[in-house]
């Protein structure tokens, strides 16, 4: 019987995955084998008062709803905004899963912490964590003032970028929670004025803008406006959120135009439209916001997962103003088939679970590839 190139790979395959099997099977087995059940008993800690974001089946843009979880609800699930970085810097949240229970908003800092599987769970997304290793964490929340005592070693940070990274990412992931709108940093227990390399922590911290571009030289401070806009990242996994200064008032006009320019970095981050392609104009009717490109939008479908990523950035981008809902897209007047018809609001620009998901499918789509 003849046997084809691609019927041997398949046939390999299922044997490799076959012996796999087995080899966890044994594993498993020997991992359940009766234990002293004293070492199975861990001791509950005092958690200090800490915000929960709301439950993930109903996840939102900075959901972060007070929640408190009973002791039987140990299987339930909720969302949480966790802030890695990229190879090149940029702050990225991603919304993740974990158990529901008391002190979200401390182990939600706790997955930023670099370890074997927060590293892992960071690399499977594209990113890094942002706190060095074995950094303890105590947080007290109280009348929106979050109170966050870091171990000295944020102290050994390599340099004043990692620092500041460090410190927005923790101010940004604090105040998703409803319940926080300030944050105070203690390290090792005291109030410092610096960190090592020069980073300020003696102030209280607010929410602020993200991933700031710097300024064009000519721009002045008295006539510009930050506008936020959302660039796929290099990686092709995530989308980055990047805040912009323009002159003049931003709006979804500006907003649209800003992000046709592409972004600034030498190919830190992908651009939403293609090479030599024309934003015509922008028009916002009953909620829905009606783009029109000129024709070279069309080659968005050669990217590497047809688009995708730039039409969420496109849609995130347009729905962060008042009275957008949805995105309707154009190419020299003519509606654009690969559109859909209107594009509506992701429930988040970054999910963990669907990012894997999308992973697999491109991997598995790789490797049953028939030549």
């Amino acid at each position: 019987m003849n046997i084809s190139q691609n019927q041997r790979k398949v046939y390999y395959l299922a044997l490799a995955l076959i012996l796999v099997a087995i080899a966890l099977v044994s594993t498993w087995s020997l991992w359940l084998k009766p234990a002293d059940s004293s070492s199975l008993i861990a001791p509950t800690p005092t958690a200090a008062p800490q915000a929960t974001p709301a439950p993930l089946a109903t996840p939102t843009v900075g959901a972060a709803a007070e929640a408190t979880a009973a002791p039987t609800q140990t299987a339930k699930k909720t969302s949480t905004i966790v802030y890695y970085q990229d190879n090149y810097g940029y702050l990225v949240p991603v919304m993740c899963s974990v158990p529901l229970a008391d002190g979200i908003a401390k182990a939600t800092l706790s997955m930023m912490v670099q370890s074997p599987d927060n590293d892992m769970q960071a690399a499977r997304l594209g990113l890094r964590t942002v706190l060095p290793e074995n950094t303890s964490i105590d947080l007290d929340i109280s009348g929106g003032l979050a109170r966050i005592d870091l171990g000295r070693e944020v102290l050994d940070m390599a340099d004043a970028a990692a620092e500041s990274n460090m410190i927005d990412a923790i101010v940004q992931t604090l105040t998703e929670f409803d319940t926080v709108d300030r944050v105070e940093f203690l390290i090792g227990g005291q109030k410092r004025e610096k960190l090592t390399h020069g980073t300020d922590v003696s102030k209280t911290f607010t929410r602020g803008d993200i991933n700031v571009e710097s300024m064009e030289p000519t721009m002045s401070m008295t006539d510009v406006s930050p506008v936020m806009l959302y660039f796929p990242a290099d990686s092709g996994a995530v989308i980055v959120p990047v805040t912009r200064m323009v002159e003049g008032k931003s709006d979804i006009n500006t907003a649209v135009l800003e992000l046709a320019k592409g972004p600034t970095g030498d190919e830190m981050l992908e651009s939403v439209v293609p090479a030599g392609c024309g934003l015509i104009d922008v028009k916002v009717e009953n909620g829905v916001a009606k783009l029109n490109f000129t024709g070279e939008f069309v080659n968005l479908v050669q990217n590497s997962d047809g688009g995708r990523l730039a039409l969420k950035a496109l849609v995130l981008t347009c729905t962060q103003f008042d009275g957008v809902k949805s995105v309707e897209l154009y190419v020299d007047g003519q509606p654009y088939d690969a559109a859909q018809g209107e594009l509506g609001v992701p429930s988040f620009m970054n999910i963990a679970d669907s990012i894997y998901y999308e992973a697999i499918q491109t991997q598995s789509n790789a490797l049953f590839e028939v030549d």
